[in-house]
C-alpha cells in the first residue's frame, strides 16, 4: 500500500522569508506607539549580532580564525568595562587575521614548507581545521602544522590520538611525533619597539622554542615584548624557562598571568598557502575575559572573509565563550534592521508592506532581550536573517526610518512578532504551535500567490513497469487517449525523463525512474510544483511510515498500515490528531 500526502504549512527557509506576516493579525489586537522615548516602549540604541558562538543546544556555529578588512583600515584594541582602547591599526585593504589562543593538536613542525604544506591540505581534507605558520628564526623558518580550537588539553590530547592514528598522514608524519600546544608562555619584560621584539623572537626561534611578538595598549599605544613557549599547563613552563636562560632577557621571563590583556601575534600561512605570502594572525587569551575590539578607522565598513565575504556596519567584539572564540558585530539597532527588512521582504514590494516588516522586526528583537548570552540575536533564521550592509536597498531602508522606534504593543508590552514566508493559506494559532494561547497570535487567512508564480504543475503518474511518481508537464503531451476508467494517456516528449518521487527537484532524492521519448503514462493527478505555501510528499510505503511512525507514537502502531485518518484539528484547520488503523 502507497500513500500520498498534501500539505500547507508554514514554513522557514534558510535563506529569504518573504515576510507574510502573523503580525497581520497581531494588528488586529494590538496597539501601535510612534513614541520610542516614551518610558513604556523599550528601546535599543545599539544591537549585538553573533555571528560565531558556541552555545551548545541553542546555537553552535563557530570558527577557528576570522580575518578582517576593511577599504579605510582598521583599529584594533581592547573594549573593557570603561570603554575602547585603541593599541593599534591595519591599513586600508590589508586583511589580518584574529583567533583565541587555546589548545590545539600540534601535528607536524618542519623546516620545508612543501612538507608542512602537503599534510596540512591532507588534514583539511579529511575535515579538520588546520593551521600552518611559520616560527621566525635567526636561520631558516620552521613552518608548524596545527590543529583545532579546542577549550582543554584533554580535548586536544584526544585530537592529537585520533590524527596520530590516522593512515593518510602516517607517511606524511615520518617519525614525529604530535603533541598538545596550548595558552600557557612566559614573557620578556616590555621591549623598545616592535622591530627590537622581532629580532628577540628569531633569536629564540634559532634555538628551537616557540616565539611570538606580543603587543598590548600602552598609553594610547601599542608595547611589545616577546613570549616563548606554548605549552598546555604551567608546570610545562619550567622546562622552556631552563632552555632560555641564556638567551636575550632569557633570565627575566616570567609567566603570563591567566588575565593577562594582550594579542600574541604568529605568522599565518593558512589563507594564503604559500611560504613568501602570509597574513598577521593575532591571538587573545582564552583563559581570561579580555575582548578584542576591531573597530573601522575611516568610513568604510568591515568585512569578514568567513561570514561569506559579507560587509558590515558597525564594530566587532572577539572573545571566548565556552572555551571557543565568539565573532559579535555591535551596530546601530535601526541600521541593523536595514539589512534584516531587505533580507527577509522583497525590496520590490510596497512601501507599507516593507514597514510592517520593518516593525515586526524591531519589535521581534526587543521582545527578546539578550537572547543568545552575550548577544541579543544570531545572524541566522534562528532569529532574523541578517547579512550585513551587502543587501540594504533604499526602499527597505526607507520603510525602516519610515518607522523608526515605532514597535507593536499588547497591553502595554512588546509583542512577539513572529512571522514566516508562507502561512500556507493560513496562519496558525499560538496554542496549536506552542500550547499556549497568545491573544494576538490568532488563525487569519494568509494567502501566498507569489510561491507558486511561475511555476510548472506536474503530473502524477503510472509507468508501464507499474511503479508511480512524478513528471513535469512540460516534458510530456496528452495523447487525447484515455484507458477504459478514464484516465489521460500522456507520452514522454523527451530521452533521459526523471520520474521523480515528488513534484519537485530534489538532487538528494533518486528518481523512480528515467523514461525515453515516447514512453505512454497513465495519469492519476497533476498538481502544482512544491513550493513554501504548498507541498507534497509521497507515495511512502507502508513500511517506511511505519518507521517514522514509531519513533515517535506510543502505542506503537502493529502489522501494515490500512488507513490514515485525521481526527481532529486545531483553531486553523490544521491536523491535530491523525489516526493510523483507527489508533
Amino acid at each position: 500500500m502507497s500513500i500520498s500526502f498534501a500539505v500547507k504549512r508554514p514554513h522557514k527557509p534558510s535563506y529569504r522569508r518573504i515576510g507574510l506576516l502573523t503580525l497581520a493579525m497581531a494588528l488586529l489586537a494590538s496597539s501601535w506607539t510612534a513614541q520610542p522615548s516614551s518610558a513604556a516602549v523599550p528601546s535599543l540604541e545599539n544591537i549585538r549580532v553573533a555571528l560565531f558562538l558556541s552555545l551548545p543546544g541553542k546555537y553552535d556555529t563557530t570558527t577557528p580564525a576570522a580575518t578582517f578588512s576593511s577599504a579605510g583600515g582598521l583599529s584594533v584594541g581592547v573594549r573593557e568595562p570603561d570603554g575602547v582602547q585603541s593599541w593599534f591599526s591595519v591599513d586600508a585593504g590589508q586583511s589580518v587575521r584574529f583567533g583565541a589562543d587555546d589548545y590545539k593538536a600540534k601535528l607536524f613542525e618542519t623546516g620545508s614548507f612543501a612538507q608542512a604544506l602537503a599534510l596540512f591540505q591532507q588534514v583539511k581534507a579529511s575535515g579538520g581545521a588546520p593551521f600552518l605558520t611559520s616560527i621566525a628564526a635567526t636561520g631558516a623558518p620552521r613552518y608548524q602544522v596545527a590543529e583545532g580550537a579546542y577549550k582543554s588539553a584533554a580535548e586536544a590530547t584526544a585530537a592529537v590520538t585520533r590524527w596520530a592514528s590516522d593512515v593518510r598522514l602516517a607517511g606524511l608524519l615520518g617519525n614525529y611525533k604530535p603533541s598538545v600546544q596550548g595558552p600557557f608562555h612566559l614573557e620578556t619584560a616590555p621591549l623598545a619597539s616592535r622591530k627590537e621584539a622581532e629580532s628577540t623572537a628569531a633569536a629564540y626561534g634559532g634555538a628551537g622554542l616557540d616565539a611570538f611578538v606580543a603587543v598590548r595598549g600602552a598609553g594610547g599605544g601599542a608595547a611589545y615584548s616577546v613570549m616563548v613557549g606554548s605549552e598546555p599547563t604551567a608546570e610545562r613552563l619550567a622546562a622552556i624557562q631552563a632552555a632560555a636562560a641564556t638567551l636575550p632577557h632569557g633570565a627575566s621571563l616570567k609567566a603570563v598571568a591567566p588575565q593577562s590583556r594582550h594579542l600574541l601575534l604568529r605568522r599565518d600561512h593558512t589563507a594564503s598557502a604559500s611560504a613568501s605570502s602570509m597574513h598577521e594572525l593575532y591571538q587573545f587569551p582564552s583563559t581570561g575575559d579580555m575582548k578584542a575590539w576591531i573597530e573601522p578607522a575611516g568610513e568604510a565598513n568591515i568585512t569578514l572573509s568567513e561570514r561569506y565575504n559579507r560587509t558590515y556596519r558597525g564594530s566587532f567584539e572577539l572573545s571566548a565563550v565556552g572555551g571557543k572564540m565568539a565573532v559579535v558585530n555591535e551596530l546601530p539597532f535601526e541600521h541593523y534592521l536595514y539589512s534584516v527588512v531587505a533580507i527577509e521582504m522583497y525590496t520590490s514590494w510596497p512601501i507599507e508592506a516593507l514597514k510592517a516588516q520593518a516593525v515586526a522586526a524591531r519589535s521581534f528583537v526587543l521582545n527578546k532581550g539578550f537572547g543568545f548570552q552575550i548577544a541579543h540575536v544570531v545572524d541566522t533564521t534562528l532569529s532574523q536573517a541578517y547579512q550585513g550592509a551587502g543587501v540594504e536597498n533604499p526602499s527597505t531602508t526607507q520603510a525602516v526610518e519610515a518607522t523608526r522606534g515605532v514597535v507593536a504593543l499588547h497591553n502595554g508590552k512588546v509583542i512577539e512578532a513572529i512571522y514566516s514566508s508562507s502561512g500556507g493559506g493560513m496562519t496558525a494559532d499560538a496554542s496549536q504551535a506552542w500550547n499556549n494561547s497568545v491573544a494576538y497570535l490568532q488563525p487569519v487567512e494568509s494567502p501566498d500567490e507569489i510561491s507558486e508564480a511561475g511555476l510548472k504543475s506536474w503530473y502524477h503518474v503510472s509507468l508501464p513497469s507499474g511503479a508511480a511518481g512524478y513528471v513535469r508537464e512540460d516534458l510530456v503531451r496528452d495523447t487525447g487517449r484515455k484507458t477504459d476508467a478514464g484516465s489521460v494517456i500522456l507520452e514522454s516528449t523527451t530521452d533521459a525523463t526523471n520520474v521523480r518521487r515528488h513534484p519537485v527537484i530534489q538532487d538528494a532524492v533518486p528518481v523512480v525512474a528515467q523514461i525515453q521519448k515516447g514512453t505512454t503514462l497513465i495519469a492519476i493527478d497533476k498538481v502544482m510544483e512544491s513550493n513554501p505555501m504548498n507541498w507534497q510528499r509521497g507515495p511512502f510505503t507502508s513500511e517506511e511510515l511505519l518507521t517514522v511512525i514509531n519513533a515517535i507514537a506510543t502505542p506503537k502502531i502493529t502489522g501494515p498500515i490500512t488507513s490514515i485518518d485525521v481526527t481532529k484539528r486545531g483553531p486553523s484547520g490544521r491536523a491535530t490528531e491523525v489516526s493510523v488503523n483507527g489508533v
